[in-house]
């Protein structure tokens, strides 16, 4: 999604940025440039970035600024760009350790986090980011059919996903588990459905949240998807996907939510307490009884 938060006009920002949804009230410092894998084959976010480090004194200078204008204010932070967990651990506690001065009523640190560069961490450093302050972490699985993480190009597998939320889980941190209704396709639409449900159990996330997949030009997929080599499931083959992930993934209390501008029917609720009365809602959407997001209003 799109990003807006508070800012200074001397804050600097490269290209578009994007946040999750529910940080749309924080403020947006781009530690980082792109996204250092920046390979899976739907993703059009950062392709027109080489990524990079920001040089640290230029991410100090716009904390400043923020601070200058907004210091009381400022409750949460999310840090970019696609995966800024990958900064050296140096790097991010002079970062985080600078938000704390500068903000008192701070209260979260967060950042898209990929199972890769959580793997590189040793459980010392992340209990070092959390105890100065990175507290959430949103990771993308996508899927948890193994089949079809390796053709999307995710860089990890259904077991590489499990011990990256284990580390993260040992550290003290929260985690945001993201899955991708339709990135298995036609072909592998059940499998990619039940697996996901699997890792997010296995993962047991705080928050829970599903998108859909939106085939944009450019990108490896939509080549792929012009080639007739990737399909993608009708909108009731995308329900149906919804219905199999709601009705097996089993954590232990997580917030769910499938409110992105992407998906065709936005619900939310804790699973698992409130499986039956979600999947009663996914069940009347399925019969015609509620109505899905126009195809028109729908978006990334």
């Amino acid at each position: 999604m799109l990003g807006r938060c508070m800012y200074d006009r001397t804050m600097h920002y490269e290209g578009t940025v994007y946040r999750p949804p529910s940080e749309a009230n924080s403020l947006l410092i781009q530690a980082t440039i792109g996204c250092s894998w920046n390979h899976c084959t739907y993703c059009a976010m950062y392709r027109d970035k080489h990524f990079r480090i920001r040089p640290l004194a230029e991410t100090l200078d716009d904390i400043a600024a923020a601070g200058r204008s907004h210091s009381q204010q400022v409750r949460k932070v999310f840090v970019m760009d696609g995966d800024a967990l990958a900064m050296e651990v140096d790097h991010w506690e002079s970062i985080l350790r600078t938000l704390s001065d500068t903000f008192p009523n701070l209260r979260r640190v967060s950042c898209y986090a990929t199972a890769i560069n959580l793997l590189a961490k040793s459980d010392g450093e992340l209990e070092r980011l959390r105890s100065n302050g990175l507290n959430l972490l949103y990771i993308g699985p996508e899927s948890g059919d193994d089949v079809t993480l390796k053709r999307i190009a995710k860089g990890a597998d259904y077991a590489d996903h499990v011990e990256a939320s284990s580390k993260a889980r040992r550290a003290g941190m929260k985690q945001s588990a993201i899955f991708l209704l339709g990135a298995g396709g036609v072909e592998r639409s059940v499998e990619h459905a039940t697996a996901s449900a699997r890792l997010a159990t296995a993962m047991d996330p705080d928050f829970l949240s599903v998108l859909t997949l939106t085939i944009i030009e450019s990108t490896p997929i939509h080549k792929l998807a012009e080639r007739n080599r990737f399909q993608m499931p009708p909108v009731d083959d995308l329900m149906h996907e919804l219905r199999l992930f709601v009705a097996e993934a089993n954590p232990s209390a997580a917030i769910f939510r499938s409110n992105h501008a992407s998906n065709y029917l936005p619900i939310g609720g804790r699973l698992p307490r409130d499986r039956n009365a979600i999947l009663e809602m996914i069940d009347a959407a399925l019969a015609g009884d509620v109505s899905l997001r126009a195809e028109w209003s729908r978006g990334l």
